[in-house]
C-alpha cells in the first residue's frame, strides 16, 4: 500500500478546535467534558483541524460536530458509524471520528457498529453514554439498566441492558476504553489514544443525563468507578478484558481495556493498493474528461 503523507506536528491549544457555535446542553451535561476531553485530545495530536473529521448521528451528543472547526457530518439516526466508515474509506489521510449517544450507536446503529468492528475500520467511536434517550425527554434506552423507571417503562424496563464493552470484544474491535465525564483528564488520554490507534477504537463513555436520568448520577458513579490501570490490569489480554468488562454493580471499571494491532480493512483491501480512492488515476484523455465534466453542468 501506498504510505501517505505524514502531516507535520505543531504545537496547537484545544482553543483552535472549537467552534464559534456555543453547546447548548442543559447545564452539568456530561457531554460538556467530552467535548472538551475531544478537544484536548485533537490539540495533543499536533495536527491541524482539517486533518480530522467528525461524524455523527441523531441525539443531544450528535450536535458534537457544531461546536469544532473540523470536518463534519451531522448524519440521520444510527448511521453515524457508517458514515464515518465511508469518510475514513474516501480519504484515509483523515483522522475520523464518529460520536453519539447509546440510543443512537447502541440501538439502531448497532448492526454498523458490530460491522465496523469486525472489520476494523480505522475510526475512533466516542460514545457518550446516559442510560436514556435524553433528546426525546427520558425513554430508556439499550443501556438502561434492568428496572429503570422511565416514561416508556413506568413500571421499569424488563430488558438486560446492552454490554457494549463486552460486545466490541467479541465483535473484534482493536482498542476497547471506557471513560468518565467526571475525569475529563483520564477520558482526554483515552479518546487520544484511540485516535491514534491504527483500527476500531471505542470509547464509551459515562456521561450523565442530568434532568432525565436520576439514577445514573455522578455520584452514583464516583462511588462505584475504579481505574483499570491502576489496578494493574493488561490490556493485551483478552481474556482478562472479557472479565472486566462483565463487573458491574459496586465496582465498575474505567480506562483501557484491551488494545492490539491487526491489519485494518484498508490495509488488507487491494484497491487501497495504489493509494486512496480518489487519487487514482482515471484512466481518461483530456477531451474525455471535458465531456464527462460537461454532462454535470
Amino acid at each position: 500500500m501506498v504510505a501517505l503523507a505524514q502531516p507535520e506536528h505543531i504545537k496547537l491549544t484545544p482553543k483552535e478546535f472549537r467552534s464559534e457555535i456555543k453547546p447548548d446542553w442543559c447545564p452539568g451535561c456530561g457531554d460538556f467534558a467530552v467535548l472538551a476531553g475531544l478537544q484536548q485530545a485533537m490539540a495533543k495530536m499536533g495536527e491541524r483541524p482539517e486533518n480530522f473529521a467528525v461524524v455523527s448521528g441523531i441525539g443531544c451528543s450528535s450536535n458534537i460536530p457544531g461546536y469544532l472547526s473540523t470536518y463534519g457530518f451531522h448524519g440521520i439516526h444510527g448511521r453515524s458509524v457508517a458514515v464515518a466508515s465511508g469518510v475514513k474509506l474516501g480519504n484515509p489521510s483523515l483522522h475520523v471520528v464518529a460520536a453519539g449517544g447509546d440510543g443512537d450507536g447502541y440501538g439502531i446503529g448497532v448492526g454498523h457498529f458490530i460491522h465496523a468492528m469486525r472489520r476494523n475500520l480505522d475510526i475512533t467511536y466516542i460514545v457518550m453514554d446516559n442510560q436514556t434517550y435524553g433528546l426525546t425527554t427520558g425513554q430508556a434506552s439499550p443501556t438502561s439498566m434492568k428496572g429503570h423507571k422511565t416514561k416508556s417503562s413506568p413500571d421499569g424496563t424488563y430488558e438486560n441492558p446492552i454490554n457494549p464493552i463486552a460486545l466490541a470484544l467479541a465483535a473484534g474491535a482493536t482498542y476497547v476504553s471506557r471513560g468518565f465525564s467526571a475525569d475529563m483528564k483520564g477520558l482526554a488520554e483515552l479518546i487520544e489514544g484511540g485516535i491514534r490507534h491504527k483500527g476500531f477504537a471505542l470509547v464509551d463513555v459515562f456521561s450523565p443525563c442530568v434532568t432525565f436520568n436520576k439514577i445514573n448520577t455522578y455520584d452514583w458513579f464516583r462511588s462505584r468507578v475504579y481505574n483499570l490501570q491502576k489496578e494493574g490490569h493488561d490490556p493485551a489480554d483478552i481474556q482478562k478484558a472479557f472479565a472486566r468488562s462483565l463487573e458491574w454493580g459496586d465496582r465498575i471499571p474505567l480506562g483501557l481495556f484491551y488494545q492490539t494491532r491487526l491489519p485494518t480493512y484498508d490495509e488488507l483491501e487491494p484497491a487501497y493498493a495504489i493509494g486512496p480512492p480518489p487519487r487514482h488515476p482515471l484512466g481518461l484523455k483530456n477531451a474525455d474528461k471535458e465531456n464527462v465534466l460537461a454532462e454535470f453542468k
